[in-house]
C-alpha cells in the first residue's frame, strides 16, 4: 500500500535521514532538517541509481507520482532519467532570476487583480530585477537575498522588504519542482528583518495604507494649535525632515512657481533642495500665513515667541497627543512612510530617492539629475497628496 497524503504530513524528521515508499521506485526522503523531498530508485544497465523528484510541500504527493511515472516511460524508452534531468540542468544554468521571475509572474498574475499585478511587477523591477535579475537563478545565495532585503529596509522600506522575500520566494518555489533550482534561498533569510526594525526604532514610521489613513484623520482633527497641526500636514504631504519644516522661512516659498526652495545651510548634506509642491502644500500655507503673529520670517514660529520657529520636539509631542507612541509613529518617521508607499505604487528611484534628498556623490550628475528629474517628482508629489487625500477619506 502506498503513502496518502496525510501519511506525507505526518511524517516527522528524525536522528538519521530515513525513506518511506511509495510504490514503483518512488520514496519520501525525510532529513534531520525535517525538508521532505521525493527520490526515484531504479536500475539502468545494471546499475542501481536515485534522482530528486522536488520538496514537498511544493510538488505533492500527485505530482510526485506522476513525475515517477514519466521516469519509468523514459526508462521503458531506454533512456536514462538522471541524464535527461542532467541536461535540463546545464540547461537551467544559462536561466537568470528575471527570466524565470517574468515567467513566473506571466502565469500566475492572469487570477490577480490588476493593482497586485502593478505592485508586485512594480517591486521586481524597482527592487529585485535591477539587484540579482541578470544572475543565473541556480547561482543565487541566500546572501544575495540578504543583502537585497537589507538595501530596502536600510530606507525605511520594512515591508516592502518583507514582501519582496516572499516574492522571490514563491519563484524559487515555483522554480523547483521544473527542476531549474533545488531550493528556495529566499527563504533561509525570512527571520532575518526584526532586527533591522529594531536598529531603525527611532525613526518608527506607519506603512500600511489603511493606518497611514488614519494618521491623516488624526491630524486633520488636531484640537492643538492650528500652527502645529500645519507643520504636521505639510510635514506629511512633503516628507521633509523635522528641522527643514520648523525652521522654514516665506522666503524659501515660490507661490508662483509651487516650488519650495531651501537652501544649503540648512539641509543635511548642505546643499540646496527643491520641493515641488502640490495643491494641498499650497493651500495649507496659505492658511498659515495669517497665524503668523506678525513674524516676516518664519512659517512655523514658536508658540511662545514668533522670533523663533518651533521647538525640537513639537511635531513629536504633537503624534504623542494624537495617541501615537514613539514606537509606533515620528516625525522623521513621514520619510519612512512615504518611501514605503512611493515604492510600494510603482514610482521610480531617481525620483523617489532625489525628492528625499539623498545625496549623489557626483556633483556633476547631482546637477543633471535635478533638471531631468524634475518634472517626475512634481507629478509624484501632486500623486502622493492626492493619494494621501484618499487614504485620509476612506472609511
Amino acid at each position: 500500500m502506498g503513502l496518502t497524503v496525510k501519511g506525507v504530513e505526518a511524517a516527522k524528521c528524525r536522528e538519521k535521514l530515513y525513506r518511506i515508499l511509495d510504490s514503483d521506485g518512488l520514496y519520501l526522503e525525510v532529513p534531520v532538517s525535517g525538508n521532505k523531498r521525493w527520490r526515484f530508485r531504479y536500475r539502468y544497465s545494471g546499475k542501481s541509481k536515485m534522482i530528486s523528484l522536488g520538496t514537498y510541500p511544493v510538488v505533492g504527493l500527485k505530482q510526485a507520482r506522476e513525475a515517477r511515472d514519466d521516469c519509468r516511460q523514459l526508462l521503458r524508452a531506454g533512456i536514462d532519467p538522471s541524464e535527461k534531468n542532467t541536461r535540463a540542468a546545464q540547461n537551467a544554468e544559462a536561466l537568470t532570476f528575471e527570466q524565470v521571475g517574468r515567467e513566473w509572474l506571466d502565469l500566475f498574475s492572469k487570477q490577480w487583480s490588476a493593482k497586485n499585478i502593478k505592485t508586485v511587477t512594480g517591486r521586481l523591477q524597482l527592487h529585485v530585477f535591477p539587484a540579482i535579475g541578470a544572475k543565473p537563478i541556480a547561482e543565487i545565495v541566500p546572501q544575495d537575498i540578504l543583502r537585497m532585503i537589507q538595501s530596502i529596509a536600510a530606507r525605511g522600506s520594512i515591508e516592502t522588504a518583507r514582501r519582496v522575500r516572499g516574492t522571490c520566494s514563491q519563484i524559487f518555489r515555483y522554480a523547483i519542482p521544473k527542476g531549474i533550482v533545488e531550493r528556495d534561498p529566499a527563504g533561509d533569510v525570512k527571520g532575518v528583518l526584526p532586527p533591522i526594525t529594531k536598529t531603525l526604532k527611532h525613526h518608527a514610521a506607519l506603512t500600511a495604507p489603511k493606518q497611514v489613513g488614519e494618521l491623516m484623520r488624526a491630524i486633520d482633527g488636531f484640537k492643538g494649535s492650528l500652527i502645529v497641526k500645519y507643520a504636521l500636514q505639510v510635514t506629511a504631504y512633503t516628507f521633509l525632515r523635522s528641522s527643514e519644516v520648523r525652521k522654514a522661512t516665506w522666503a524659501e516659498i515660490d507661490f508662483e512657481s509651487a516650488e519650495w526652495r531651501i537652501p544649503p545651510e540648512r539641509m543635511k548634506a548642505n546643499r540646496p533642495h527643491v520641493v515641488p509642491l502640490a495643491r494641498q502644500v499650497i493651500d495649507v500655507l496659505r492658511q498659515a500665513r495669517p497665524l503668523a503673529r506678525g513674524s516676516q520670517d518664519f512659517i512655523f514660529p514658536g508658540i511662545r515667541s514668533a522670533a523663533r520657529p518651533l521647538s525640537e520636539n513639537t511635531l513629536n509631542v504633537a503624534l504623542r497627543r494624537l495617541g501615537y507612541t514613539k514606537d509606533e509613529m515620528t516625525a522623521h518617521g513621514f520619510r519612512g512612510t512615504a518611501s514605503t508607499l512611493l515604492y510600494e505604487n510603482g514610482w521610480p528611484e531617481s525620483a523617489v530617492e532625489r525628492q528625499l534628498a539623498h545625496i549623489e556623490s557626483n556633483q556633476v550628475r547631482a546637477a543633471y539629475d535635478h533638471a531631468k528629474h524634475m518634472s517626475k517628482r512634481r507629478e509624484m508629489m501632486q500623486w502622493y497628496a492626492d493619494y494621501l487625500d484618499r487614504l485620509r477619506d476612506e472609511t
